[in-house]
């Protein structure tokens, strides 16, 4: 995984709420068992018309965000399913991180585990980004996963919980396999210490 320290770029507006993992993934592209190709499915109900052509109404297939790492969304994000395809999705197409104000766990620990950070912000900086979104033809967020702060353009800030353990994975650009395997030595120590003592 890509170590994530810092973050800046434009948010996508994805202003609804109770957004579920069958809306971020579809059950159709479930039949892989690997990362490949889910990018193309990502929220595929909302992004593409009923002939199969992109939605030009979606934010997603506008010009402005192709390369925009960060979305906001409404509350609950990530509720439903447990499926793993949804924060491979949303990484695939290239999202980084996404600010709601709040996400289902079970979705919260998958993007963790996946590389993707989950911003919790309260309501009033929540709507002040959306407020910002509709006088700003490009929202410039910052995020600053060491100090856990949200900046935005005009200067305002906010803070951001997130878990010791998981921050630390983020930060190093592992997963908990990675983590395990940097103290490989440790553990081989330990094992021979308590060896002998059976």
């Amino acid at each position: 995984m890509q170590p994530f320290t810092s973050l800046h770029s434009l948010v996508i507006p994805l202003p609804r709420n109770d957004v579920d993992t069958d809306q971020i993934i579809p059950a159709r592209y479930l039949k892989v068992t690997d990362k490949t190709g889910l990018a193309d499915g990502l929220f595929a109900g909302w992004r593409y018309l009923d002939d199969g052509s992109p939605n030009p109404d979606f934010p997603l297939n506008q010009p402005g965000y192709q390369n925009a790492q960060i979305l906001l969304a409404g509350d609950n994000f990530g509720c439903g399913s447990s499926r793993e395809h949804a924060p491979w999705a949303l990484a695939g197409w290239g999202i980084r991180a996404i600010i709601a104000t709040s996400f289902a766990d079970i979705f919260r620990n998958n993007a963790l585990k996946n590389g993707l950070l989950p911003v919790t912000v309260k309501q009033e900086t929540h709507a002040r980004l959306f407020s910002a979104l509709e006088t700003e033809s490009g929202l410039d967020v910052k995020i600053d996963l060491p100090a856990q702060k949200l900046t935005l353009s005009d200067g305002y800030q906010a803070s951001f919980p997130v878990d010791p353990f998981s921050k630390k994975c983020l930060l190093d650009g592992i997963d908990q396999l990675g983590y395990l395997l940097n103290h490989q030595a440790d553990i081989a120590a330990y094992e021979t210490s308590t060896a002998g003592g059976k």
